[in-house]
């Protein structure tokens, strides 16, 4: 029987008994981080020497990654750390990184500290697609077996059909949302279909910013961005860890394009034909997000942090928005500056 609000059990005692049962111990600190898919804390131990240290740990959702999804997820993040490309990877403990506690599935990482990167510096933008082309140039070895692709039925069609099935879009707005989506995922589909057979790789599947911590240079260590958070890594086209990257209007993304891109070709070719796919996989976003937010609703913790997402005027703003997404893939696709 699938447990309604599975998190409801996730106490704090759960919490620091999962990690002292590895054999950590645990100080009493205990801090939650912001997430809302899985739940993961920061949590203070005790190292050999006495002194204070920090781990994180990852509590997955249950029901939604099988073993072997997670154990693939692990294994791209400890192959980057082999090939010295700063992502931050599970800690093993007997040869496991997949941990079992009071029925929740754990992970535990070394905490890595760092500020939001500043992406509107053309340096740090050249940086950055230096780093995505490292962990393309390792993604591209080999395809992942179990995890899923990046695909219209799972970001634009079902999705559609969680939201319908809720209920969540009012009455009196439910036609227009329903032609505008119905249009986009037409026009995502037409997109997919003129570019033909796509070449996928393992792709870290979120990079924004949020997933980016800059450190500054200390000492002899030098400083510069690491990524967290490979929970959403599938196959995908190289171009989806890209796009995340721009913003502001189309010649500001221009300019941010050919920095990124600049960096990223001194480790992995791009194709650029994967630019026309841009405005679609945006336009995916833009619809799973709608129906991951309905999926979770009934998660205490979702009404909570998104009451907004239950009001006429949210709906009203994704209905412009995805008739700007219907506009915007009619566009040619962007240039790199």
């Amino acid at each position: 029987m699938t447990d309604t609000h599975p998190y409801s059990r996730l106490t704090p005692d759960v919490v620091l008994n999962a990690l002292e049962s590895v054999g950590l111990r645990c100080d009493g600190r205990l801090l939650a981080l912001n997430s809302y898919e899985n739940r993961v804390y920061q949590v203070g131990i005790e190292r050999d020497d006495g002194e204070p240290a920090l781990v994180v740990a990852k509590f997955y959702r249950p029901a939604r990654w099988s073993d072997d999804d997670i154990l693939e997820e692990h294994g791209f993040a400890l192959e980057l750390a082999e090939a010295e490309i700063p992502m931050v990877a599970p800690l093993a403990f007997d040869g496991r990184t997949l941990l079992q506690a009071e029925g929740f599935r754990v992970a535990i990482y070394p905490r890595r500290g760092g500020r939001a990167p500043e992406m509107d510096d053309p340096q740090t933008q050249e940086w950055i697609g230096r780093f995505i082309g490292r962990i393309h140039a390792v993604g591209a070895r080999a395809p992942y077996r179990h995890r899923p692709h990046l695909d219209l039925q799972s970001f634009a069609e079902e999705p559609r059909e969680l939201v319908i099935a809720g209920g969540f879009v009012p009455e009196d707005i439910r036609p227009a949302w329903k032609t505008a989506i119905d249009l986009a995922i037409d026009a995502v589909r037409a997109a997919f279909g003129r570019f033909g057979e796509l070449h996928e790789i393992r792709v870290h599947g979120d990079a924004h910013a949020g997933n980016i911590l800059w450190t500054p240079s200390t000492g002899n260590a030098p400083g510069g961005p690491h990524f967290v958070d490979l929970d959403d890594s599938r196959m995908a086209p190289s171009i989806q860890d890209l796009w995340l990257l721009l913003s502001g209007d189309r010649a500001s993304m221009e300019q941010q394009l050919g920095k990124v891109l600049h960096g990223y070709e001194d480790f992995r070719e791009f194709d650029d034909r994967e630019l026309a796919l841009l405005e679609p996989l945006r336009t995916l976003r833009l619809i799973h997000y709608q129906g991951w937010l309905a999926r979770r609703w009934d998660d205490p913790a979702f009404p909570i942090a998104f009451p907004w997402f239950n009001t006429p005027r949210y709906w009203q703003d994704r209905v412009l928005e995805l008739r700007e997404q219907i506009a915007a893939m009619q566009e040619p696709p962007l240039r790199p500056a």
